[in-house]
């Protein structure tokens, strides 16, 4: 089928089941490692449109939320933490559990109602609980990391930073709707493997949108697919919907990490000139990238337990595309090496050169509030223990290839290299 739609905007758009759900699963299927070993067979796998995913809209299906067919003592548990949705240690894997695996369309409901914006923008509860369902399902399970309990876990900090003082008392309800909805799909079908992947197998979506932005680019058009197969804004008119459509594709455009320095540069600036004017609606656009920038890379700053989840999580999956590269006689990405790249040098580094400079000016944007603080905190003990576990990985490599002897000399080299 046709992979491209003009819409109302103007600009080319991803029409929902046009491209292929990538199930890299295939590529690990035993009967098939033995038939396939070269790139072009590879490449064309991974191009393949195995099926279109038919619309459930479209059919007549009106998807259930097994919530409400949970244990009461569970829908008790979950009804509970929702009530403290807005603290930071949320424990979103308790929470996914508690709901059955609908961690992001429970979220998601509660969030709408808690900020009001069904009753502003009129929606229908059971078409927007439909287009809830989509986003969630839109999300591969399979994925260690790239989930929609990612997409939940980066709702529930967006939600806790569009409460933050210096930024609520600037926002309308059409700023906190694009920044909960931006948050929900920021990865929406994500398949797994990053952009260079992508690029080097001469993957279809990386021919459509040449090479920039990519998954970013099909996150942003396959959320408007749906949200134009729902409906759900169908009742506004047409100028509103097609600037809510911008703003989400602005948005989610922002979570590239490719872009990471421009918006940081941008960020300093502002902050240096103290020119931010929040009653500006580009100012307030702007904050809100941000916000949704510092929610996608956030596992750092949450308290151990989880932090270490998701880095395990992370490193999982990029361990995966390595494992495939290898396998297709590809040259293995950085990072995804996983004889190499060890989760915590991965971590460290992410830290040091991501989360911490984006946190930092964060913290300075709010004013320093408990939240930042308590962010910063986290990372800090969070990097220091990541430090410690590479501290003994070094120190136990080092014991293995002496015969377990560690010498005076190389305990103190050791003691250096892991000094902050």
């Amino acid at each position: 089928g046709d992979a491209r739609v003009r819409g109302q905007t103007g600009v080319v758009s991803e029409r929902r089941g046009s491209y292929p759900f990538i199930d890299f699963r295939l590529l690990n299927n035993t009967t098939l490692s033995g038939e396939i070993g070269t790139k072009k067979k590879v490449k064309r796998l991974l191009s393949f449109q195995r099926y279109f995913h038919a619309s459930r809209l479209l059919r007549g299906i009106v998807p259930q939320a097994s919530l409400y067919l949970l244990d009461e003592d569970y829908l008790g548990q979950a009804r509970h933490m929702l009530s403290k949705v807005g603290m930071w240690d949320f424990d979103i894997f308790l929470f996914d559990r508690l709901t059955n695996g609908n961690s992001l369309v429970t979220l998601l409901c509660h969030l709408f109602n808690v900020h009001g914006l069904i009753h502003h923008f009129q929606l229908d509860m059971v078409t927007l609980h439909r287009f809830f369902v989509m986003i969630q399902e839109d999300y591969h399970s399979q994925n260690p990391y790239h989930n929609a309990v990612h997409a939940a876990d980066v709702t529930q900090a967006m939600h806790c930073y569009l409460r933050e003082p210096k930024l609520a008392s600037f926002l309308t309800p059409s700023d906190i709707m694009l920044g909960l909805l931006a948050a929900a799909a920021h990865d929406v079908d994500h398949p797994g493997v990053n952009q260079p992947f992508l690029i080097k197998t001469k993957h279809h979506l990386a021919s459509l949108y040449q090479n920039v932005s990519v998954l970013e680019n099909h996150h942003w058009r396959s959320t408007i697919g749906m949200l134009r197969e729902s409906r759900l804004l169908a009742h506004l008119p047409k100028e509103v919907t097609q600037d809510i459509e911008q703003q989400l594709g602005s948005l989610i455009l922002a979570t590239d990490i490719n872009r990471q320095n421009e918006f940081l540069i941008r960020l300093k600036s502002h902050l240096h000139n103290q020119d931010l004017r929040l009653e500006d609606a580009q100012d307030r656009h702007f904050m809100l990238q941000i916000a949704l920038k510092c929610a996608d890379i956030c596992n750092p700053c949450r308290v151990w337990d989880l932090s270490k989840q998701w880095s395990e999580r992370v490193c999982e999956e990029f361990y995966r595309q390595g494992d495939l590269e290898q396998k297709f006689e590809l040259e293995i990405s950085p990072l995804c090496n996983q004889q190499k790249d060890t989760i915590p040098s991965i971590q460290i580094g992410f830290m040091t050169y991501i989360v911490e400079p984006l946190f930092e000016r964060w913290a300075q944007f709010t004013g320093n509030t408990p939240l930042s603080e308590n962010m910063l905190n986290h990372l800090r003990r969070n990097k220091a223990k990541w430090r410690g576990l590479l501290h003994k990985q070094h120190s136990s490599s080092r014991s293995n290839d002496h015969s377990g002897q560690v010498t005076g000399s190389q305990e103190q080299t050791l003691n250096e290299e892991e000094t902050p």
